[in-house]
């Protein structure tokens, strides 16, 4: 036997479950805008990394090319681009983005300079 309250809550039966399959998009929006940051946070460091090290290799007589490149992990050496001008070196990395089939026409620049000894 139903009681009377047992009765009324009946119709609300399964709301949550309809309402977390409302919000799920929602939240996978910003997880997955969350880790986009962490992606270009991490490449920024690694970047501003690689440009030190190809500046310490200009300034011993090094390639800094070939220096910048060992610095990075492989998939930001796809995009890479060295240059040097004036005792400083520039290093530019592709954003990489969350989902690797997408080509990324954004890049991240890094420059950092030693005096040539």
């Amino acid at each position: 036997m139903r009681t009377a309250g047992a009765q009324r809550m009946e119709p609300e039966r399964g709301q949550a479950s309809v309402e977390l399959l409302g919000a799920l998009p929602a939240v996978l929006l910003v997880v997955l805008a969350a880790w986009q940051l962490i992606l270009a946070g991490q490449a920024s460091w690694l970047a501003g990394n690689a440009a030190r090290v190809g500046a310490r290799a200009d300034a011993v007589g090094a390639d800094p090319e070939v220096a910048a490149r060992s610095a990075l992990p492989a998939y930001l050496r796809h995009g890479l681009r060295v240059s040097r001008r004036d005792g400083a070196v520039t290093v530019r990395v592709r954003l990489p983005i969350v989902m690797r089939e997408w080509g990324s026409p954004l890049r991240i620049e890094a420059i950092a300079g030693l005096p040539r000894q």
